[in-house]
């Protein structure tokens, strides 16, 4: 077994840093204050193949595996997680795209996302469902050879900045069985009746975009459907052990860049004659907040690699999300504690950091629902 990174992936992961060094590490304090989408960031985000991660090569994506993006995540989210995830979320839900759609969708939607042209959000949370997605509303109707899409999309990343959106609706309200009877659509944002309202006041990752969608009567061509009808749900669901392994990996980031911060500021701080960090109960908190993160790391890249070897890893993944986040708030909350009172205001990225980790608890899939999962699978229950 080597747990050692090819030189491949070292140099992935250099170039990586090296972009967030330069380019986003000087402006993200600007972006995180205004709520303002990087977009010259994402342009030259485009530029190193970042927006197109994940989308095969032959749609003018890098094409990387689940591993590769993991660590570009990685290191990404240590410099800043708001302006990371609007870089890398530009092509946020186009998993459903590579996964079911068809060569004309794939040739028409993927090819701007790669470049950094266009934007896509993924619509499936709604204001009464968050964590019960079998629950939503938004309903799709055949209307000759139009869908008519009627509903409501709340905490829709990239809502109010996308260009267009694969919405989660449910198109056939009798079918048997909780999870059928969904579908897969994509919505462009210029289409009539189609609005957004960008939400303002976020705790944390504020320099990615989160707003709220209004649908009425919106009609897009039946073309647009995404994969067979009714099966959307389930659709949806097989990539969820992916980009739950992709939190993780933002967990990883932001713990990292919150610990490395603390460690940095305690060499330099000097209290009683002598940098903090010859205090033994600051040691202790570092040497325990490295090694969370490692831990977290290692779990999460076993998901990663999982997820390259085509293994079922629902547990794995729920296991890494729901680890990593939790390491991510313990280590952003001491890291503003040993950087004291000056942890407590925007001087210092300790304050951003404790800010950012908190919704890694909470997005795809809340930590009380990834230990449902992960007990599930342990007793063999079904879902």
């Amino acid at each position: 077994m080597n747990f050692e990174l090819s030189d491949e992936l070292q140099q992935i992961r250099e170039e990586v840093r090296r972009f967030g060094e330069n380019e986003i590490e000087p402006i993200a304090s600007e972006y995180d204050e205004k709520e303002k989408t990087p977009h010259e960031l994402i342009e030259k985000g485009a530029e190193m193949g970042l927006t197109g991660a994940q989308i095969p090569v032959e749609y003018g994506g890098a094409g990387y595996d689940a591993l590769e993006v993991a660590i570009i995540i990685e290191e990404l989210y240590s410099i800043d997680p708001g302006c990371a995830g609007a870089i890398l979320g530009t092509a946020f839900g186009s998993e459903a795209i590579v996964g079911f759609g068809t060569e004309d969708q794939k040739a028409e939607y993927l090819p701007p996302l790669a470049k950094g042209e266009a934007i896509m959000g993924s619509a499936i949370s709604e204001p009464d469902t968050g964590s019960d997605v079998s629950s939503i509303s938004t309903r799709a109707e055949k209307d000759g050879d139009e869908w008519v899409i009627n509903g409501n999309k709340m905490w829709i990343t990239n809502g109010s900045v996308g260009d267009f959106f694969v919405v989660l609706c449910r198109t056939d309200p009798d079918a048997d069985g909780r999870y059928n009877g969904f579908s897969q659509i994509i919505v462009e944002s210029d289409r009539d009746g189609f609005e957004s309202d960008k939400i303002t006041g976020k705790l944390g990752i504020r320099a990615s975009d989160t707003a709220e969608l209004i649908l009425d009567d919106v009609r897009v061509p039946e073309e647009n459907l995404v994969g067979t009808e009714g099966m959307g749900f389930l659709q949806q669901m097989q990539f969820f052990d992916e980009t739950r392994t992709q939190v993780a990996a933002q967990a990883v980031g932001v713990a990292k860049g919150a610990a490395e911060r603390a460690r940095d500021y305690a060499q330099e701080r000097e209290q009683f004659g002598q940098p903090i960090s010859e205090f033994q109960a600051i040691q202790h908190k570092l040497a325990e907040m490295f090694t969370d993160i490692e831990a977290a790391r290692n779990l999460t890249y076993k998901a990663a690699w999982s997820v390259d070897q085509d293994e079922q890893i629902t547990k794995l993944a729920s296991m890494a999300k729901e680890y990593a986040s939790r390491v991510a708030v313990d280590v952003a909350n001491e890291a503003v504690q040993i950087h004291g009172g000056a942890g407590y205001v925007d001087d210092f990225d300790a304050e951003r950091f404790y800010r950012d980790a908190k919704i890694m608890q909470i997005y795809e899939g809340t930590t009380e629902i990834q230990k449902n999962i992960i007990a599930r699978e342990l007793l063999g229950k079904g879902m």
